[in-house]
């Protein structure tokens, strides 16, 4: 009979150092292995959507449901799956997060097999369901599992792990499997591709999520017991997390974020393509996207060093100024200048997400799997503030729209600086 997994006091384990303890050091490798993982497999469902999109010969107006879709589950799970893991416990809540993941891939095959746009809508958001579910009990699991000053590290580092996992899934999935399938070069194959190219990759991603769900299952991962040590006094704990303020500005940030990342990487291919930048062809620009990603890989890897030697609320407010100044760079130059100073942006980007989640979650105690859901819920400023963001240059110019992200990364200076600060009881 296996021994049952143990269980870490929160008080008693924070003036610990990451490591000091065998099985905290293994349980945070495991941990970290995961990230990895999920972002290999999800990522290798962005180089197949094509594909689908082609079988279902979508429009424009209707591709971007797709978007719409995968961030909508964010916004309406988020909230439900921290309840579900703050029930189920934090292993638990990981093991669903891969089956519910698992189902979602499996249910493209008979999308695809019945040619119907809406099953495959399904199938995404189910999908993106159990990557919600993931994120809602990993990441706080992360921060949680050691000393709180070293938190941000920790999660930095697990992240770093999930954007090499990201950044390696395009070049082997190419590999692996686009040269398996035929080329969308004309209407004509695009119309009548065999929907079994795409159906067996997505089986194989199905069982490869529910393999890491059995692989995590033998894994003895901590159980975390809350002290009241451990929680920051509220004036108003019977409106549950959104009491502590520094959560609610938290959410803020997360919303900011994300939607700033997101709109300025959405965008870089049309930006650099314009004349007054590089005026390069869109295959020639669409490269220059890695230049953004891989940036921010590379800065996590570097900030999980950074934020064990400095404090991490001003290294977010550092990364947040040197955002905008490098946006302001990029909108009153031109040339090489302009494009490369806006794909800077990424490198100031890596630490942001694992540092405002880690500070927002300061204090919560046994409100911890709540706060996470609902940082987790702000992800959907992924899909808002990209629509905004286009809105903007629709009716005026790129180099415009980008004064929109410069405004998410003043407020993310400002959380760094002073709304991040955890707030005791107040009469």
């Amino acid at each position: 009979m296996a021994a049952p997994p143990p269980v870490l006091n929160r008080s008693a384990t924070t003036s610990a150092a990451v490591g000091t303890t065998p099985r905290y050091t293994s349980a945070l490798s495991a941990v970290t292995t995961l990230f990895f993982l999920w972002g290999f497999i999800t990522c290798l469902n962005d180089i197949l959507i094509p594909y689908l999109k082609a079988i279902f010969q979508l429009s424009f107006a209707q591709a971007n449901l797709i978007n719409l879709c995968f961030f909508g589950a964010y916004f309406l799970m988020s909230i439900p799956a921290g309840k579900l893991v703050a029930r189920v416990g934090y292993k638990r809540g990981m093991l669903l997060g891969f089956v519910v993941a698992a189902i979602g891939a499996f249910l493209f095959y008979p999308a695809a097999a019945q040619r119907a746009y809406g099953l495959f809508l399904g199938a995404l958001f189910v999908l993106a369901s159990g990557i919600t579910l993931l994120q809602v009990a990993a990441n706080p699991y992360v921060a949680i599992l050691g000393p709180p000053e070293s938190a941000s590290a920790r999660l930095t580092l697990t992240q770093a792990f999930n954007s090499l996992g990201t950044t390696l899934a395009p070049i082997l999935g190419s590999a692996l499997i686009l040269s398996n399938l035929p080329k969308l070069d004309t209407a004509v194959s695009a119309a009548t591709i065999d929907v079994r190219a795409v159906q067996l990759p997505y089986l194989v991603i199905g069982g490869v999520l529910l393999l890491i769900s059995l692989l995590l299952s033998r894994v003895h991962l901590p159980i975390i017991e809350y002290a009241a040590a451990d929680e920051v006094a509220s004036p108003t704990e019977h409106r549950g997390a959104w009491s502590y303020r520094h959560l609610a500005l938290g959410v803020v940030g997360i919303f900011a974020y994300v939607g700033a990342e997101v709109a300025i990487g959405s965008h870089i291919v049309s930006y650099v393509a314009l004349p007054s930048v590089m005026g390069l062809d869109p295959s020639a620009a669409g490269n220059k996207v890695a230049f953004y990603w891989g940036a921010a890989m590379v800065g996590r890897f570097a900030g999980a060093y950074l934020l064990n030697k400095f404090n991490p609320a001003k290294l977010l407010a550092i990364n947040a100024v040197g955002a905008v100044a490098l946006i302001l760079i990029s909108i009153s130059t031109t040339g090489p200048l302009a494009m490369w100073s806006l794909l800077a942006v990424g490198l100031m980007n890596s630490l942001m997400y694992p540092t405002i989640f880690t500070l927002a979650l300061v204090g919560l105690g046994r409100l911890t799997e709540e706060g996470s859901g609902l940082l987790c819920t702000a992800i959907v400023g992924g899909a808002l503030v990209p629509m905004l963001f286009g809105t903007i240059a629709d009716h005026s110019s790129l180099r415009l729209a980008l004064l929109l992200p410069i405004v998410c990364y003043a407020y993310i200076m400002w959380y760094g600086l002073r709304g991040s600060r955890p707030a005791a009881a107040a009469a």
